[in-house]
Order: structure tokens, then sequence, then C-alpha cells
């Protein structure tokens, strides 16, 4: 009986332990559970998700870009692209040349492939190529199983319809920078361009548009199986400028086959009607990669057409800077419109001969005569009488020492000498010859093209502070442009001298002159030197531009403007190495004003 008892005993002392330790396991259970579901679920919510839900960036359309008749100037344009994702495949190097057997991937672009995967997270898709062919795409998409971790996505490109007539000014876009990526995660996205030169980079904050995102449904090797939830992303904004592209166009045109730049302004807002630079490039060869052969002819080519020369080249601004020279004098007091100075086509100056282009000499002339015929001599006097910092002076208010703040990388201010930048560039004192040669725009004086044309625009239109732009002024910003300290008297007459640069007889410009329905143009003919005429060739005879090599042949320059009686339009032309200022860019200046007033801009 007592053994029967014990038996029970042990029985219910193993039952109790079997039953207690179960629910000391039950419990230890439960408090897992509520740790995993309850206090860490969310954490767990998102690993699972992780698991199975691929998250993508979707990229923007850039904003378009159109003209002021709003003809597009830049836009989108859909295309497809291979992507490799590090971490669903298990051997990055191993699938990159497989995909290279396919769609023609060399040694170089496998190398940055690989070098791009190594610095961004292994979750983070990488372009293995963009612009894909349908042939292209059908190969990858046939072989997908032996390519783990490669996707086929649709990127977007930038397209400039106008192709070349647009490069300098509305430049392109181009790949992100390391540094770039760090200020916006959308710069991340594989094959996402920026803008890296003109507007496209001044605007890129308005074209960039934000980010959307998408979210699918992959399985376990990677594969997209449905999409779960599309946020698009917000296009960038529209931006309308003041080039007319059909000005552009015609501008452009007339230069030929000559190289050099031209700009087109509204005198009384500044507004850029055209804006040329030649000769130019493709600016699309920058979104889609530029083949290594145009690359090396672009950047051999002796004409420079990757310089956007409107606002980065220097020149001497010659015959025309002689509007600066005769309204410093006029102001100063030191001439009036009935000063007279003979020319007998030389000046001596202590030691030195200065020549007149007329080697005969014209005789005795006043301001508007000499501005007529472009005279060296008068112009010679009038300097050493005024002086070279009252002509700086004059420069600086005719904006030949701005940059205007257009954003573009590389603008140049003009360089306007005093004794002072002498003393400091060169540590030596100013000499009186070179306020004779300052006096026809040479020497150390250089400027650009646009500050050829802004001049002009602020004499023609009374005096007023115009600036350049690419953005139609509001009336309240139109309202603030500042009258300069310049007499309207003086400006009058430097303007009388301008017209008959093109409309008296013997002016220098006389054969590029029209007359539309009573309108008629104004305007000022430079040539500038860009190698020293020795004296030995002045006694046997100077060289004929024409037999000289390219690179050695004068500048042509011109600036003009239309109407003569209500100014609207100003124009300032450089042809490089183009010989003659009134035989070749006089022409094109004459083209670009007439057209203006044809189209009715």
């Amino acid at each position: 009986m007592n053994r029967d008892n014990d038996k029970g005993k042990i029985l219910l002392y193993r039952t109790l332990y079997v039953a207690g330790f179960s629910m000391i396991a039950l419990v230890c259970l439960m408090v897992r559970l509520y740790d995993l579901q309850i206090l860490e679920g969310e954490k767990y919510k998102t690993l699972s998700d992780e698991n199975r839900i691929s998250t993508r960036i979707l990229v923007p359309p850039r904003g378009k870009i159109y003209d002021r008749n709003d003809v597009l100037l830049a836009t989108n344009q859909q295309n497809f692209q291979a992507l490799i994702i590090a971490e669903q495949t298990p051997d990055v190097a191993k699938t990159v040349d497989s995909v290279a057997k396919l769609i023609d991937l060399n040694d170089i672009q496998k190398q940055k492939i690989l070098s791009d995967v190594a610095h961004n997270r292994p979750f983070m898709p990488v372009k293995l190529k963009d612009n894909l062919s349908f042939e292209d795409m059908a190969l990858l998409q046939l072989n997908a199983p032996d390519l783990p971790g490669v996707v086929i996505d649709e990127g977007i490109n930038r397209v400039y319809p106008l192709g070349h007539y647009t490069a300098h000014f509305l430049g392109y876009v181009g790949a992100v920078s390391d540094q770039d990526v760090l200020s916006d995660p959308l710069l991340s996205v594989p094959g996402f361009k920026v803008g890296k030169y003109g507007l496209e980079k001044v605007f890129e904050s308005r074209l960039r548009g934000k980010s959307g995102s998408l979210k699918l449904e992959v399985n376990a090797f990677g594969r997209v199986m449905k999409e779960i939830d599309r946020q698009n992303g917000i296009e960038g904004q529209m931006v309308h400028l003041t080039i007319d592209s059909r000005l552009q166009k015609i501008a452009q045109d007339a230069f030929g086959d000559q190289s050099g730049a031209a700009v087109a302004l509204d005198v009384h807002s500044g507004e850029i009607l055209a804006f040329v630079s030649v000769p130019s490039f493709d600016p699309n060869l920058f979104t889609t990669g530029v083949p290594v052969n145009i690359w090396q002819d672009l950047l051999s080519n002796e004409r420079k057409p990757l310089n956007n020369k409107v606002v980065s080249e220097h020149y001497s601004p010659g015959s025309t800077f002689k509007i600066v020279v005769a309204l410093a004098a006029l102001e100063a007091g030191v001439i009036d419109k009935n000063t007279r100075f003979h020319c007998s086509g030389v000046m001596t100056f202590g030691n030195h001969k200065f020549h007149c282009w007329k080697h005969s000499g014209p005789g005795w002339l006043n301001v508007v005569e000499a501005l007529k015929h472009s005279c060296d001599i008068f112009f010679y006097e009038t300097a050493l009488k005024v002086g070279i910092e009252k002509i700086a002076e004059m420069a600086h208010i005719l904006g030949f020492e701005d940059d205007y703040h257009l954003g573009f990388a590389n603008m140049q201010k003009g360089v306007i000498p005093t004794k002072a930048w002498k003393e400091q560039r060169f540590k030596s004192k100013w000499q009186q010859g070179e306020t004779v040669i300052a006096g026809i725009g040479q020497g150390y004086v250089l400027v650009t093209p646009l500050q050829l044309a802004v001049s002009l625009a602020r004499v023609i239109n009374g005096g007023y502070e115009v600036v350049p732009t690419f953005e139609k002024l509001s009336l309240k910003q139109k309202s603030k442009i500042v009258k300069l300290p310049i007499s309207a008297e003086n400006l009058e007459i430097v303007k009388q001298g301008l017209y008959e640069v093109v409309n008296g007889e013997g002016g220098t410009a006389r054969r590029a002159a029209f007359n539309i329905d009573g309108a008629r143009m104004g305007g000022k003919t430079g040539t500038t030197q860009v190698r020293r005429i020795t004296l030995h060739e002045r006694k046997t005879g100077i060289v004929r531009d024409e037999d000289l090599d390219w690179r050695l042949r004068n500048h042509a320059l011109f600036v003009g403007y239309a109407p003569h009686d209500k100014p609207k339009y100003a124009v300032a032309v450089v042809v490089e190495h183009g010989s003659s200022g009134s035989g070749v860019a006089a022409p094109i200046a004459s083209k670009i004003l007439r057209a203006a007033i044809e189209l009715g801009i």
C-alpha cells in the first residue's frame, strides 16, 4: 500500500514538473510573441516588407524651355536603360561581363560600372547602359534568367529640337557629380542628369522638379511581380525666354562658315533676342554621350566651337570704341559738336607716328564726320585731350566692366585700362602713347560682344542703364531702370554720327544700309589688328588680309541699331579674322536688324 502511494506521489511530482515546465515555456513563448508582434512588430513588418517590396525613386520630367513665342527649345524624350542591383546578383563582375557580350559594353564602360557599384549602397541600382534599342532590350529579356539583378527601367532624355542653334545659351545636361549627390536623393537615381552649362544650369532649381516613388512586389530573385503603389513626381517649372528662335536662326545662318559672335537686344528692356556663337555644336550629343572622335574634333578645332564667344571671349573693340571716346570728350567739355581736327593720314607724337586707316586722310572733321568716316587721327587727338581716366569712366558707365550676372561659366568682364590699373598689373607708369592707342579701341582695351551690344543700347535708348536678361521684365522692374549721367544733347550728337556711318555719303557702312518703310539703321564699324604691321611693311606695302593665314587676319566688328527714329533693337557682331568691319560684320548686323523689323518682334 505504501509502495503504491509512493508511485502515485512520484507520478504526481512528474506531472506537476512537466506542467510547470510547460507553463514556463508557454509564458516565455507568449512574452516573446508579445515582444515580436507588439513591441517590435513594426520593425519586423518593415523588414518583411523590404524582403518583398522594392521601392524606387521616380524621376520627374525636367521643366520645358520655350522661346518668347512659345516655340519649344528644350524638352524630354522617353528612353530605356539597363540597371544592375548589386545585392540581387551573387557576382557583379560576372554579370556585367555577361551583359557586355549582349549589348556591347567596352572595357572602359565596364570599369566605370564596377566603380559605381563599389561607391553605391548595394540596394541602389547602377546604370549599365541607357538609350537601349529594341534589339538590346530583347536580348536582355531573353537572357534574364542568367542575368540576376539586371533590370530594364524607363528613363528620360533631354532633347533640344533646334540643336546647334541654341547650344551656347541653353547649354546642356550631364551626369551628376559625387558632390551633387549629397544634396538631393533624386540625384542618386541612375542616369539622372542635371544642368551642367548655360541656362540649363542657371535655372536648375526650377527645371529639376520633385521626385516621385514606385513600390513593386518582387520575388526572392528580385523579379517584379506587381506594382503596389505609384506616386508620380512633379514636373519641373516651365521657363520662357526672351529669345526669338526665328531671329536666332537668321542671325546664326548669316555667318555662313565664318567664326564669331552676335547678340541682339531690346534697347529699352535689355531682353536678349538673339545670342549667337559660331561655330556651334549639337547639345543633344551631351545628353546621350559624346563619341570620342567628335569630342576630339570639338577640342582641336581652331575656331573653338565649345567657347561661348558672346560672353567669354575678349576682343579689341577697335573703332566701335570711338563711341565711348566721343561721349567722354563731349561730357568732359574738351570738344563740342563744332570742334574740328585735321587728318592728313598720319600723326606724329613724340618719336612715334600714328596712322589713320585712310592713308590720304579726309581733312578737317568734326565729331559727327569723324564717326562717319571712322577717322583715327580725330580720335587720337580727342583721346589725348580727354585723357584715359575720363575714357575709362565713360566705359564704366556704359557697362564695359560688367558681367551682368547671367550665371554663365567663364563670363568675362571688360578690360578698361587706367593709370592705376597699369601700375598694378605691370608695375610701370602709364604712357601718353597708350592713351592714343586706347582712343581707337586697341592696346589694352578688351571687351566682349555682349558688352558692345549693351553699351550701344544705353547710348541709343536715351541713356538708361538697361542690363541684358533672358527673362522678361515686369512693369515694376522696368520702372526701376535708372537714367545714366550723360546729357541728352551729347547722346544725340553721337547718335547722329552713327546714323551717318550707315546712311551718309562716304559712311564706312554705307553698303549695309536699308530702308524698310522708312525704318533705317545706324551703327559703327570696327576692324582690329591681330598682328603688328612693321615699318618695313608700311614702306614696301601692307600685305592684304586675304593673302594672310586665317589666324593673322583682322577681326571685323559692327555695332548697330534700328529703327533710327525710334530705336528698339541693338546688335553687336564680331567676325573673327573677318578682315573688314564694313565689308563683313556690317552686312550680318544689317540682316539681323532687318529681320527683327520685318518679324515685328
